[in-house]
């Protein structure tokens, strides 16, 4: 009889076995199909995604008149922006001052007294003048009136600038060539004005003046033309066929805690990718601009110009980032389990102690145990709604909506509490929706 018993290996083969045709049996189905299908659309997903930011943010500034101004608002007070200003506007008065005209009106015994005088202040009568233009200028620049002058002519060109980047001039901002340019005829007039005050009455006899400061220069304008026209009219379309894409292509995988995860990495590593192309633009794009055209001022033009754009890279890629690690955690896998249950047990252990001070659920317990997992899912389409609605998200948006929502489920841990727990069972340290 002692023959016919199994021994201990036989046994533990035979547990193995059992172990293993219980695991292939929940183990799913392999599909070939809905797998490539699932990684197609992934991967085109995230590949429209960072297409489908810069969209929206060139739909914003083409058709949005207020996101434009908040855009560009910030140059009229830039140093760099104000100097080139300043000295484009001094050589075009300059160029019209008529010096050997201002000495003739001077007696001949007083020239060299007064040439005496201007030289102790700068030189040459040439020299001396355009100091003091180019003071007058920075004034100008320098003030309040200048700012608005720039935030309500802005507002008033925004038209025009829409024309310009999409293929038309007109108005004071016009596509000359290969650039995008602003006429400075305004400023001039002003700093004409402070001149005659100052006592340069020469300068009130100046005609008007048009000269332009070159926000934009590109060799290929035609082609940016069109691409800039292409990605206004896709402004709505590409970030909603991007999301499309990558829900279809989680949907679709066989795992599609997996496919989540692979989705919103990519999702983040796409973007990743589109700041670093803004930055490495930004290097070819300062280099192949002409030696006369103020470095300074063009890289203030262009940081202005994708500030926004920036903002949103980082929170798409900080988005990404929540978005994979929440779909990890609330995993199957070892350490996410670990995770999970050093979560609940100290929420367990808080409960613990605030039962000791007498402080009790009352029906909130019972009632938020029993909903626990709708009560869980409205907070997150909150946080996402929050979010969708959010007026340009930042990377700090998207973290602060991230603990926010993080609070409200350790307070429905905290609350949800069995109706045989009797204030602070063993149960209650375990999730009903999270799984230990």
């Amino acid at each position: 009889m002692g023959q016919e018993q199994p021994s201990g290996r036989e046994e533990w083969e035979e547990l193995r076995a059992r172990v293993d045709a219980l695991e292939g049996r929940r183990r799913p189905r392999r599909h070939p199909g809905r797998a490539v299908v699932a990684f197609v659309l992934v991967v085109l997903g995230c590949l429209l995604a960072p297409l489908g930011v810069v969209a929206a943010w060139t739909a914003d500034l083409a058709d949005d008149t207020d996101r434009y101004v908040a855009t560009v608002a910030p140059l009229a007070r830039d140093p760099a922006v104000q100097d080139a200003v300043a000295n484009r506007v001094t050589d075009a008065l300059m160029d019209r001052l008529d010096i050997p005209g201002l000495l003739e009106k001077v007696a001949p015994k007083d020239r060299p007294l007064v040439e005496k005088a201007l030289g102790g202040i700068g030189g040459s009568l040439q020299g001396a003048v355009r100091s003091f233009v180019n003071d007058k200028t920075r004034e100008v620049v320098a003030s309040d009136r200048f700012a608005t002058f720039w935030t309500n002519a802005n507002r008033q060109i925004h038209t025009s600038v829409d024309k310009a980047l999409t293929g038309s001039g007109g108005g004071a901002v016009r596509l000359q060539g290969d650039k995008v340019q602003i006429d400075l005829a305004p400023v001039i007039e002003q700093v004409k004005d402070r001149l005659v005050g100052a006592g340069l009455g020469l300068a009130g006899k100046i005609p008007e003046v048009h000269t332009s400061f070159t926000v934009l220069q590109a060799e290929e304008v035609g082609r940016l033309k069109t691409y800039f026209r292409l990605l206004e009219l896709a402004g709505l379309w590409v970030p909603v066929l991007a999301a499309v894409l990558l829900i279809a292509g989680v949907l679709t995988a066989v795992r599609r805690r997996r496919a989540l995860v692979a989705a919103a990495l990519g999702f983040a590593f796409t973007a990743l990718l589109l700041g670093l192309g803004l930055t490495v633009f930004r290097v070819i794009y300062l280099d192949a601009l002409p030696a006369d055209v103020s470095q300074p001022a063009a890289e203030a033009v262009y940081d202005t110009l994708t500030r926004f754009l920036r903002t949103a890279v980082r929170a798409v890629i900080t988005l990404g980032v929540v978005v994979a690690l929440a779909a990890w955690l609330s995993g199957p896998g070892r350490y996410a389990r670990g995770a999970r249950q050093l979560w609940h047990t100290g929420i367990h252990a808080v409960r613990g102690q605030a039962d000791r001070f007498g402080m009790r659920t009352g029906p909130v317990g019972p009632f938020t145990h029993r909903f626990r997992v709708w009560i869980e899912w409205l907070l997150v389409a909150g946080a996402v709604a929050a979010y969708v609605l959010w007026d340009r998200p930042t990377g700090w948006v998207v973290v602060g909506l991230a603990l926010a929502l993080l609070f409200a489920l350790a307070v429905v841990d905290f609350l949800a509490e069995a109706p045989d727990d009797g204030g602070g069972g063993a149960g209650a340290a375990v999730s009903p929706s999270g799984r230990p």
